[in-house]
């Protein structure tokens, strides 16, 4: 089994609707076997609308990269879309748009970058 400390992983999927679930998986294997059941559920969430996001706004494949520096659980979402996500607030019937309203309860702190290649990564982190 894997010791904990620094590690770091990652794996890139096809912007189709099986991703999501597939993301969700990835994260869990490798919490756990780092030894971070207690991130799992708040991650596989987090991840799960982050690649939701990816598929139905980028439309173009994407990684994930799920990795710890000093004990700070790191999540990043890279895709092909230069567009940046927006926090909506929806109404309360809406049946959509709260995405990014549970990665921001749910991560200890979020944000978008975009590198010098117009790349964008969606990231969360989490805290030991």
């Amino acid at each position: 089994m894997p010791e904990s400390g620094n590690w770091s992983h990652e794996t890139t999927l096809a912007a189709e609707p099986g991703s999501a679930a597939r993301a969700r998986n990835f994260v869990r294997r490798h919490l756990v076997a780092h030894r971070r059941p207690d991130l799992v559920e708040d991650v596989r969430l987090v991840v799960s609308e982050l690649a939701t996001n990816a598929v139905v706004h980028a439309g173009t494949p994407f990684a994930v990269t799920l990795s710890s520096v000093d004990e700070c659980i790191h999540l990043v979402l890279r895709d092909g879309s230069p567009s940046i996500p927006v926090r909506s607030t929806p109404d309360l019937m809406d049946m959509n748009g709260r995405g990014l309203m549970l990665v921001e309860l749910l991560s200890q702190e979020w944000g978008v970058t975009i590198d010098h290649d117009g790349v964008k990564s969606v990231w969360a982190h989490f805290p030991h």
